[in-house]
This record gives C-alpha cells, structure tokens and sequence, in this order.
C-alpha cells in the first residue's frame, strides 16, 4: 500500500490543494474522482456512510484512493482516541477531527495519531492492520508513520471560534476547517434557521486570521470556481469545490434540459 501523505506534502510546502466530497461511498466513484486531477476525496462518516468502527470497510476505499492517485480526508464522528487509531491502522492517512470546542477535546485525539507526541511518547500503540501492511511491531513503520499522518480540525461553532488561538496551539495539528453550515446555526441564539451573515463572516473571518497567524493551514468548501479562486486568494490551503450527488444532479440536469427543451 502507499504509505507517502501527498495531502500533507502539499500543505507543507504552501501548496493550495483541492478535492471533492464523495457522499455515495463509492470505490468506483473515488477512483474516477481522482483521475480527474483531483487531490483529495472527502468521506465523512460523521453524517453517512458505513460505520468506521469497521475498520475493513476502509480496505476498498483507500486501495481506491491509490488506483485514482488521490488521498482520502476522513471525518470521523467524533474526538474519540480509540477511534482515531483504528482509522489510521486501516491504511487513512489524513483524519478529520469534528465537534471541538477546545484544545482539551482536541489533544487527545491528535495524542492518539502519533507514536510521539509532544516530546514524549505519544498514544498511538502498536497494531496489526493495514496501515503497517499487516506485519504489526515493524521498527520502518513506527519510524516513519508520524511524519506522513495528519490530524485537522474543524471549526464548527462559536465556543470553537472564542477558543480559536487555544486549540490552534495544540501540538501536531496539522489544519483546521471551516464548517460553515453548524457555525451558523451555533451563532443562532438558539433558533436555527435564523440565519445573521454578518456575524458568521466575523466568526469565518476571524478563524482565517488566527490560523494564518499561527502558520496552521485552513479549509473551507466554496462550490463555485469564482469563490473558490477568492478563498485562494484569502490564504485558504485546502478547498472543496463539490461532491460526486452534485455533479451528477447538476451535469446531467442540464444536458437532460438541453435536450429535452
């Protein structure tokens, strides 16, 4: 299996990267968006998909990945250390952290990515799975996984943005990523559909400028080409720009139309 994170290459070297999400869960789908040119495909299995406590369904999906020359960024359901390492023995290299709040929700699951940690020796532990090519207690694997794993966050609500500075401190982040739709509603009051753009762009705003400052890669989903060009522009690394349902609805309604009309 692959073992090098391109996804982490690329934000290292202050590289702008840009992927899809692929809601249907599909190896096929996955494979075909990577071999439009894309870098990574989004799977989140925090709202949908298999559950990611079956470490097997990710056999298929990463071997995908590979065929399409692309990386998987997986969302996991939540900030739980047992899960994190689960996911990576699997053979993801990139994780997605949701529903933090600070940096003390968000330590341990970037503690448990990592055989060292901070100085000292980190949470991962040892496994059997594919990841480490089912071989288990291999000196090249522990050696060399810390430096292609990759740990983000996402920021999703407003005690996130309040602790914005805080949780971009904590050691091995390697990006955060602006989840827009929740931080909306979690700067409601309470009514959900009460929606003040204004104060989610303060909010957005705000999250771009801290990890700018604090050198940590930011992500936003900008479906159109226009706004995703200006969130290049605005410093953000990581861009979606669309999902497999999408394009489908979109392409084919509008050739069908075309036809049709």
């Amino acid at each position: 299996m692959r073992t090098k994170n391109a996804f982490r290459r690329a934000i290292e070297n202050d590289e702008t990267i840009f992927g899809a999400a692929c809601a249907t869960f599909s190896p096929t789908v996955i494979e075909t968006l990577g071999n439009t040119g894309l870098d990574f495909v989004w799977l989140d299995f925090e709202h949908g998909g298999p559950s990611p406590y079956d470490s097997t369904v990710f056999e298929e999906l990463t071997r995908a990945a590979e065929a399409g020359d692309t990386e998987l960024l997986v969302r996991i359901p939540k900030p739980e250390p047992a899960l994190v390492r689960k996911v990576l023995d699997a053979g993801v290299r990139t994780v997605l952290i949701p529903r933090i709040e600070t940096a003390d929700q968000l330590r341990p699951a970037v503690e448990a990515a990592h055989f060292g940690y901070d100085g000292a020796v980190g949470d991962r532990g040892v496994g059997v799975g594919r990841t480490s090519q089912w071989e288990g207690y291999v000196d090249s694997h522990i050696g060399g996984e810390d430096d292609e794993v990759l740990v983000g966050t996402m920021i999703e609500n407003q005690r996130a943005v309040d602790n914005i500075e805080e949780i971009l401190s904590v050691p091995e982040l390697g990006f955060a990523f602006l989840g827009p739709a929740d931080l909306s509603m979690s700067l409601s009051g309470g009514e959900p559909l009460d929606k003040n753009p204004d104060k989610l762009q303060a909010a957005i705003d705000r999250t771009r400028e801290a990890c700018l400052d604090a050198g940590v890669p930011i992500g936003r989903i900008q479906n159109s080409p226009t706004a995703a060009r200006e969130a290049v522009e605005e410093g953000y690394q990581i861009v979606r720009i669309g999902g497999d349902t999408g394009a489908i609805r979109s392409t084919l309604a509008d050739r069908l139309s075309s036809v049709t009309e």
